[in-house]
């Protein structure tokens, strides 16, 4: 069912509480909480699972999902997708993938939020999500989830999730659970997921004509679950895989398949097989010195669903 015209406003306020401010610069300090508190291998693997399932949060739903509806699931699923995605703290969930599908439709013009290229490496890591120009969004670039009440809640009041679970965390672990599970972990999320709108526009390989500077990096790819596969993913960016070769390692992707075989996901988007064949004939032409020739593709792949160009 399509949302009325009377459910899509056109500017949504979307101010960070303090609270949201003031955890965010504390959790940037914990190169000296962590010194409160001894290291050990459970610590160790505390700071794994909550950096990995927050991680997946992040790429499987905020990124995959939200922003590109490069699959399907259940109302009770995506809920669930939103709320792993928010205690990621990286805001709303309907605010981080408006914002993320104005990036795809300007990527490194002098419109795009984040590009490296226009804005500098620090402005483009993390300056821009804290800026009060970027609190708002326009709700009509994400119509396809604004029109539900729940995710609408959890957008507007997207600390309750990081909250809660550092509450979790203290409750089960005491101050040493909270310190690696949350602060430690979080730091390392954090700039792990920004990496890919400084560094993936930096350094790696280029495959695809995408007319940006997105790149391909197997680092990224591993620090990320699969999102340094990014000159894939502005060439086509609804596949739910990122990496579109077995070689190409996509945790995430992995992740989803595994999901669809007890139908929790479906409907798994792939990117055709002339977008393959292309990169293969690339890949090739490359190896050999050569400059590949271009097919007649579309510049980026469009889904009337997430309102790409």
């Amino acid at each position: 069912m399509e949302p009325s015209t009377a459910t899509i406003e056109p500017i949504v306020k979307h101010k960070a509480p303090k609270l949201f401010l003031i955890l965010f610069f504390l959790i940037q300090a914990t190169v000296l909480t962590v010194l409160t508190v001894p290291f050990t291998w459970e610590l160790f693997w505390v700071a794994f699972v909550s950096y990995f399932v927050r991680m997946f949060g992040i790429t499987g739903a905020y990124h995959r999902y939200f922003s590109h509806s490069s699959f399907k699931t259940s109302r009770v699923f995506q809920f669930v997708l939103a709320w792993i995605g928010s205690m990621a703290m990286q805001k709303g969930v309907l605010w981080w993938a408006a914002h993320h599908r104005n990036h795809h439709k300007y990527s490194d013009t002098d419109k795009d939020i984040h590009s490296p290229s226009k804005k500098g490496f620090w402005y483009s890591h993390m300056l821009w999500f804290l800026r009060n120009e970027y609190n708002d969004y326009e709700a009509k670039l994400i119509p396809d989830f604004y029109k539900y009440p729940e995710l609408r809640w959890l957008d507007r009041n997207h600390w309750v999730a990081p909250l809660s679970y550092s509450i979790f965390l203290y409750a089960v672990g005491g101050w040493a659970w909270l310190v690696y599970g949350y602060a430690v972990a979080t730091f390392l999320l954090g700039h792990a997921t920004w990496t890919i709108n400084s560094l993936s526009h930096v350094y790696g390989s280029v495959r695809y004509d995408s007319r940006d500077t997105s790149k391909n990096n197997f680092f990224l790819a591993i620090l990320t679950l699969g999102e340094g596969w990014h000159n894939n993913h502005h060439y086509y960016c609804s596949s739910v895989n990122q990496g579109f070769y077995w070689y190409e390692v996509d945790i995430t992707y992995y992740i989803l398949r595994v999901l669809s075989w007890f139908g929790i996901v479906w409907d798994l988007k792939k990117p055709p097989v002339k977008v393959l064949e292309e990169g293969r004939r690339r890949d090739l032409a490359k190896k050999m010195g050569m400059e590949a020739i271009k097919p007649n593709l579309p510049k980026k792949n469009t889904t009337k669903s997430v309102a790409l160009t």
